[in-house]
């Protein structure tokens, strides 16, 4: 049973002082929406269903193939209107999140395997709209990252430290584009007291004579 949490700790088990990571290509079904996270009746709880859906439908139609654990939920995150970098003061309005939320799925799922799974989840849940779920490959390559122990909400504190070890170190920022603000969630912040949640923070760098 592989599972990528422990076959790849540096990817997914960073220490709580920010370190450099290059992450390599990987497959992932993504889904793109926008507005507030929180709202259990809004897109985002919407995409998450889907992403897990095609995940375990992926998972359960090719058994023989690998036995792995589902990976961590995982999120690039921005919002209209202001240059965000995860530094931000606690956003208030959170209906302006635009998002990407993700799923990473093993290297055997091809674009086939992913038409399979949609059908299958679909043949299961007529009801659920599927057409926003794509399967990506994406390689996010040199990056940043930390480990956040606590609440969301407390996440500015440590991406200013991982904002400032990225100075220190000899590289400069390089959010735009597909290259944003990444969280990786590990476990589950229902089940978990707020202290003790644990998110893997992520920012794209790129040395500065480049």
């Amino acid at each position: 049973m592989i599972d990528f949490k422990k076959t790849q700790k540096d990817l997914y088990q960073p220490k709580s002082t920010p370190s450099i990571v290059d992450v390599p290509e990987m497959i992932f079904i993504m889904v793109d929406g926008r507005g507030d996270p929180n709202d259990p009746q809004g897109a985002y709880a919407a995409a998450i269903e889907v992403l897990y859906g095609l995940s375990y439908a992926v998972k359960m139609g090719n058994k023989q193939t690998l036995e792995y654990v589902v990976p961590p939920l995982e999120g690039l995150w921005t919002v209209d209107d202001i240059e965000f970098d995860g530094r931000a003061a606690k956003i208030t309005d959170k209906g302006k999140f635009r998002w990407t939320a993700m799923i990473r799925q093993p290297d055997f799922v091809t674009p086939a395997i992913f038409e399979t799974a949609k059908a299958a989840l679909q043949k299961k849940k007529p009801g659920l709209e599927l057409s926003p779920a794509r399967r990506e490959v994406w390689t996010e390559g040199l990056c940043v990252q930390v480990m956040h122990l606590g609440s969301y909400d407390d996440e500015p504190g440590t991406v200013e430290r991982l904002e400032r070890f990225i100075t220190e170190s000899g590289f400069r920022s390089a959010l735009s584009g597909d290259r944003r603000h990444h969280e990786i969630y590990l476990g589950d912040p229902r089940k978990t007291a707020p202290e003790k949640v644990r998110t893997v923070i992520r920012h794209p760098v790129c040395r500065k004579e480049n």
